[in-house]
């Protein structure tokens, strides 16, 4: 993963995902993390990937089918993370899920986790190293 991370290009994405995810069928990359759950990962992704600050959105997760105002509690477990580790946090935005899956079949790579929980995927756009 860190190869991976350090291969990517700024406003290159990466996409980490829940376990039901379409990952391996995407097209990107698909980089395996059976034992950890998404939330680890973002943490220790953004503990070393910066995000875009050149763009309004550098974090994206999926919008819940029928009910796009929903926040899920894994995507409130993305913020406190992104609140707490991002080197610029930033307020995460959504994509209707078809929206969603089209964008991360452009990403540079996915990172399917074991997360079980649902709607448990973002799509983080990198940033400048400084």
């Amino acid at each position: 993963m860190l190869h991976t991370l350090r291969a990517m290009g700024h406003g290159d994405e990466i996409v980490i995902a829940d376990a039901n995810f379409p990952a391996e069928g995407l097209g990107p990359l698909c980089l395996r993390a059976d034992g950890s759950d998404t939330g680890a990962i973002l943490a220790a992704m953004l503990s070393v990937m910066p995000l875009d600050t050149f763009v309004d959105d550098p974090a994206l997760t999926m919008q819940v089918v029928g009910d796009p105002a929903a926040i899920p509690p894994t995507q409130v477990d993305f913020q406190e993370i992104i609140a707490k580790t991002a080197d610029a946090p930033r307020q995460i935005q959504t994509l209707e899920r078809f929206a969603f899956y089209d964008r991360a079949a452009t990403a540079f790579a996915v990172v399917q986790t074991g997360e079980r929980r649902l709607y448990g995927n973002i799509i983080l756009k990198k940033g400048v190293i400084g």
